[in-house]
């Protein structure tokens, strides 16, 4: 057997604190959604569904929480609502549209599909600072022309724009592997332009569609410095939620609950997809 040298367990420690590093704010999260106080210094003082419970009534009485507790839990209610109505309006149409320019893109010549996927790629190589400033730059300067207020719509279009490139960029390759005759194919069984981009491109892409939506609605659900620079004063998501909360010194503990929630959604997402991926693979195995 061969014998670990010191680099191999100087790479064994690196891999430990970098898990470490990954999974134990994620572990802290999960152990202050059970905890019954309010304390950040008291985990595990007290089992408790409270907190999930607070996030799905409105009968706090039987909760026994503070009332600085409920008020606060109201507004994060309003915040996740917020959340959930930009995020999923944002992938459903971010995705539509995506899929549109993916389409127009791959019909291009080498030159134009180019010159094209250098300014789709911008906005994802350039930080959110940057996007969220001039995008705040675009919406000032319509609110002067034409009164448009900073609010919900705002965020709508930002998260929009921003969730564009994801999906062109998840698409795209899907386009480059279907056989570049379907569309005419289609065609000489005599659909309609539009007909055959519904009935012979859009079902051959349709992992590529459903990738990029998923990275549209992860880049929507939990963003929060392109939110903050376009959403005003008066609209919240619950990132922004949290950094208005902060600044006001009291978090109440559905917040906690709440990322769980979200954390074991994601969780349940990714293994199903990774368990629906080996299934495919071992299929195709068999076949062959």
């Amino acid at each position: 057997m061969k014998k670990k040298t010191v680099m191999d367990y100087i790479s064994i420690i690196f891999v430990v604190l970098a898990f470490v590093i990954i999974y134990a704010p994620i572990i802290l999260i999960f152990m202050m959604s059970f905890t019954s106080t309010y304390s950040l210094s008291e985990v595990g003082e007290g089992f408790t569904f409270k907190w999930y419970q607070s996030l799905f009534t409105t009968n706090y009485e039987s909760l026994n929480i503070a009332t600085k507790y409920i008020a606060n839990t109201d507004s994060l209610k309003a915040a996740i609502l917020n959340t959930f109505f930009i995020t999923i309006l944002s992938t459903i149409i971010s995705t539509f549209l995506g899929t549109m320019f993916s389409i127009g893109i791959h019909a291009l010549n080498k030159k134009r599909r180019t010159t094209l996927m250098v300014l789709n790629n911008m906005p994802v190589v350039n930080p959110d600072i940057v996007t969220g400033f001039l995008l705040l730059l675009i919406f000032v300067l319509f609110q002067t022309l034409f009164g448009l207020e900073r609010g919900w719509f705002t965020v709508l279009l930002a998260h929009i724009f921003f969730s564009i490139p994801y999906v062109v960029l998840s698409v795209l390759p899907r386009l480059n592997q279907i056989d570049p005759n379907t569309y005419e194919a289609a065609r000489d069984l005599g659909c309609t332009r539009l007909g055959a981009v519904f009935k012979a491109i859009i079902p051959s892409i349709t992992t590529g569609i459903v990738s990029g939506a998923m990275f549209a609605f992860t880049m929507s659900i939990d963003d929060f410095v392109i939110t903050m620079f376009v959403s005003g004063t008066e609209f919240y998501n619950v990132s922004t939620w949290i950094d208005s909360a902060m600044r006001r010194g009291f978090i109440p503990k559905g917040v906690y609950a709440y990322n769980v929630i979200i954390f074991l959604i994601a969780s349940a997402i990714v293994l199903s997809n990774n368990y629906l991926q080996s299934r495919k693979a071992r299929k195709f195995k068999e076949a062959v």
